[in-house]
């Protein structure tokens, strides 16, 4: 196994120049440039979405000084509730918080990615596995924007309590 030196928080907006303060909300990305892995922050207002090549992106809240970011309490059962709730929704929205889910399932390893498919519409759809009950699960992908997605994050994390 390689290991990486990546550094911290730089604390200053890449596209501003502007100090992150403490309680600022900011996003990031890890790109490789010449073999090493560089992390780039930007406050939240000025993020362009991620550079080509990003390895992974983020958002967040810079802590204050010696504070470690907090993890919000996720209860998986009430998220798994959630999702089968909407099962059979329609609506945008219904749609946009069950695919957003699934994709935090997955995350806490609750779900298992298990193929891609389209259904009868020609949409993509994600078909995962729950770990526990082995449930097989069909998540219409309502494309959304990587900003689209941490939108909905932070609103199953307000519906659910979490924020």
């Amino acid at each position: 196994m390689t290991d990486y030196e990546i550094q911290g928080p730089a604390r200053v907006c890449a596209a501003t120049g502007l100090e992150l303060k403490p309680g600022d909300r900011y996003c990031g990305a890890l790109t490789e440039s010449d073999g090493k892995l560089v992390r780039t922050d930007y406050a939240a207002d000025a993020w362009p979405g991620p550079p080509p090549g990003a390895l992974a992106y983020w958002s967040g809240k810079v802590p204050a000084a010696g504070q470690k970011p907090k993890k919000p309490p996720i209860n998986d059962d009430l998220l798994l509730d959630c999702f089968d709730r909407l099962r059979d929704t329609a609506a945008a929205d219904g749609l946009n918080f069950r695919y957003v889910a699934a994709l935090l399932l997955m995350r806490r390893k609750r779900f298992k990615f298990e193929d891609a498919a389209r259904d009868d519409k020609g949409r993509d759809v994600l078909i995962v596995r729950d770990a526990r009950g082995g449930a097989v699960h069909h998540v219409t992908d309502p494309r959304l924007t990587d900003e689209q997605i941490a939108d909905v994050q932070r609103e199953v994390f307000r519906v659910l309590g979490w924020d």
